[in-house]
């Protein structure tokens, strides 16, 4: 969470010195390239709002592959609960905090990736890249990609899974004898005292 914080941070440093520099790049942009620019960012406007759920989910998994450590270590009888009421919250949060993102997000990309498209792309490179970004050929070959990728990993997964599978195997054995060899002795617990002898 302190990282993430630490990012936002950052990103409001470089607004604020997008913003001071704003009046500059907007008196420089001809009209019909910051219009070409405003039709550019709002053909992609869906990998904004994707970049600002990640950046808005990255500390909760974060958190949660920790969570989830310590919930492996409680009794049987409490993960069940506990997951759910930790899955619960991770719902909450993303509730609140992915629009809040978003709209934000949607706020900045003109005052950032505009300022940067503007400075360095010619009106003529812009028109090009819209031209590539409405082509239907292009549309449905970046609507297939998701599933490209899912043909690849199921392929891949399965033609090394003999060859990889003994390793990860080996790996979990390799480091599970070395937390208990790390972890402390567990001694014998000392005898209980016994009743001194009683005199004749």
């Amino acid at each position: 969470m302190q990282k993430f914080f630490g990012s936002a941070l950052a990103l409001a440093a470089s607004v604020a010195l997008v913003s001071a520099a704003g009046g500059a790049w907007a008196q420089t942009a001809t009209g019909g390239k910051k219009e070409l620019v405003a039709k550019l960012l709002s053909l992609q406007a869906p990998g904004v709002e994707q970049l600002a759920t990640q950046v808005a989910q990255q500390p909760a998994m974060a958190m949660m592959q920790q969570a989830g450590a310590v919930v492996q270590r409680l009794p049987q009888d409490k993960r069940e609960a506990v997951g759910r009421d930790i899955d619960a919250d991770l719902r909450k949060y993303a509730e609140e905090a992915v629009p809040i993102l978003r709209g934000r997000a949607a706020e900045l990309a003109p005052l950032t990736v505009g300022a940067l498209l503007e400075e360095r792309f010619s009106e003529d490179e812009l028109r090009q890249i819209i031209a590539t970004l409405e082509n239907p050929a292009w549309r449905k070959f970046q609507g297939s990609a998701g599933d490209m990728q899912r043909a690849l990993v199921e392929r891949l997964v399965a033609d090394t899974k003999g060859q990889v599978d003994p390793k990860l195997q080996a790996l979990q054995r390799s480091v599970a004898d070395r937390l208990r060899a790390a972890a402390p002795q567990q001694s014998a617990p000392p005898a209980p005292a016994r009743a001194p002898a009683a005199k004749p």
